[in-house]
């Protein structure tokens, strides 16, 4: 056996942590958490799409298309309890309720094609702020 074999071998195996429940839960979340196409609540259809005065939007652009947030399942609270769950059976240690997110943790868990996704739920929620170029966890106020 050669010294190069066991870091071919680190650079194949996969983090056993990923296939986790609640972190497949957590992924599968996210891509169910946007409908297609623009929002069509009574606001955005009355206001036209114009979500200028809305403190969270309801419209994104994710992968080219337009996606709109659905709303009865991504309220804080909801988004706070499953990635909570995802946090604990990823890490082994409790999410820290308030303070700086480890984005690089939380993507490290989080299929890449959903991370735009993430990006976009994080701070719709009201469950994140960026601060100075830090996401901020802040209690959800549902």
């Amino acid at each position: 056996m050669s010294a190069e074999e066991p870091l071919i071998a680190d650079l194949f195996e996969v983090d056993k942590r990923l296939t986790l429940k609640p972190v497949v839960d957590f992924n599968n979340y996210l891509r169910s958490a946007f409908g297609d196409g623009p929002c069509r609540c009574i606001r955005c259809l009355e206001g036209g799409g114009d979500e200028s005065t809305y403190s969270h939007r309801h419209t994104f652009m994710l992968e080219g298309k337009p996606f709109n947030r659905r709303f009865a399942g991504t309220a804080g609270s909801d988004v706070l309890l499953a990635l909570k769950k995802a946090w604990l059976s990823y890490t082994k240690t409790d999410l820290p309720l308030v303070g700086n997110l480890d984005m690089t943790l939380l993507k490290s868990f989080t299929d890449m094609a959903v991370h735009p996704r993430l990006l976009a739920l994080l701070p719709a929620s009201g469950l994140v702020r960026e601060v100075e170029g830090a996401w901020q966890l802040q209690m959800p106020v549902d």
